[in-house]
């Protein structure tokens, strides 16, 4: 397939299955994401239309972060922001994944060298508490050899896929009912199609546009000033100051607040488009065919083991200190997946409110990230 057709497909099937979703109710219960998620699962793995495509993907994924966090961001009513709500999710969050990074340690590693496989755990704890940019640092930082990191890599990316399938297909409804609904005033249950705002003007399409496309230029600028290993956290964080800056201008509030405020407005859905456009090139991009799913398997138990039994952990510290369902879910994928996955989970749950708090996390995340790995290692190698 030609990069142009691949570039209409990537862009045509997440707005026709929104478009679609107007007719066909089912598509709005189940969600457009997973909906989205399983077609590209079965057209990357069961046929060979997309062979060359995968730095299409990337492309393609990463511009649709850069004008998702500002659409989605400028249309949030931060007053209903809690800092303290956001710490005690942070710390719940890590508190977890270092529990089940340690205990991994005990249970996986299988008579192997102590040394060894505390870089293993190093170098987990330091992608699931803050990213890949992290994962490199620390595995120069314990001198990990080449091989364990390319099962690393390899493992994450296929444990990961696992884990966002499990969120896009059953998280809403498994975390809303173990764990309470959303405090924010503003939550309110949107999806892709079946909420469509009133008329209103067309600045209301222009001006978030527009203010887009400034905010998103200049933070990829500002981002190239930085060393290429913080240059991705760097660029999250200034893109979502520049988008959380912009909210307060009076001009753009205009334009991106509803009339009605039950129902989700245009900059809204725009960004909510580039999330599904955005969750579609990843799916499209999970090709098990061409993954190394050889080597040492204890690697992989070792990883699913960290990623969901923490998944499982933080729910239940979510109970004992009353954390809400939403929040508690956007922790965990920010924590595993990074900050510029939020989006998608915010218009997942329908909840624009925990872009803030869950992209802060993961900010946190990438700043102590390294820190927490290399400490774990000097911890529990000989």
């Amino acid at each position: 397939m030609s990069s142009i057709l691949y570039l209409v497909y990537l862009l045509g099937v997440p707005l026709a299955v929104m478009l679609l979703a107007r007719k066909w109710t089912w598509i709005d219960k189940v969600s457009p994401m997973a909906v989205l998620y399983v077609i590209g699962l079965l057209v990357a793995n069961l046929t060979s239309l997309i062979s060359n495509s995968t730095a299409l993907n990337e492309t393609v994924g990463n511009l649709c972060i850069l004008l998702a966090i500002p659409l989605m961001l400028m249309s949030c009513n931060l007053r209903n922001w809690s800092a303290a709500g956001t710490l005690k999710a942070f710390f719940s969050g890590i508190t977890a994944i270092l529990i089940v990074t340690v205990a991994g340690f005990f249970l996986f590693r299988n008579g192997q060298d102590p040394k060894h496989f505390a870089q293993i755990c190093a170098v987990s704890v330091g992608i699931y508490t803050g990213g890949i940019p992290n994962m490199g640092a620390i595995a120069r930082g314990v001198d990990m050899d080449q091989a364990t990191y390319l099962f690393i890599t390899s493992y994450d990316l296929i444990v990961t896929g696992l884990y966002l399938v499990f969120v896009i297909l059953f998280g809403r409804p498994v975390f809303r009912k173990l764990l309470p609904p959303p405090n924010y005033t503003s939550a309110t249950s949107v999806t892709s199609s079946t909420s469509a705002t009133s008329p209103t003007r067309i600045s209301s399409i222009l001006i978030p546009l527009a203010v887009t496309l400034v905010i998103a230029a200049g933070a990829y600028m500002a981002s190239t000033l930085f060393p290429e290993d913080i240059a991705t956290p760097m660029l999250i964080l200034i893109l979502t100051t520049l988008s959380v800056g912009a909210s307060f201008l009076p001009f753009v509030r205009r334009a991106t607040q509803p009339e009605d405020p039950s129902k989700q407005s245009r900059s809204f859905t725009m960004g909510l488009y580039f999330i599904y456009v955005f969750c579609f090139s990843i799916a499209n991009a999970c090709d098990v065919r061409q993954m190394d799913l050889g080597g040492s398997l204890n690697i992989l138990a070792y990883i699913s083991f960290v990623i969901f039994g923490s998944l499982i952990l933080q729910i239940l510290f979510a109970r004992l200190v009353k954390l809400d369902s939403d929040l508690t879910l956007t922790t965990s994928v920010t924590l595993v997946n990074s900050p510029p996955f939020v989006p998608m989970v915010a218009g997942l749950l329908g909840n624009k409110d925990v872009i803030v708090p869950g992209i802060t996390i993961g900010l946190i995340g990438y700043m102590v990230g390294n820190y927490i790995g290399l400490g774990l290692f000097f911890l529990l190698a000989p």
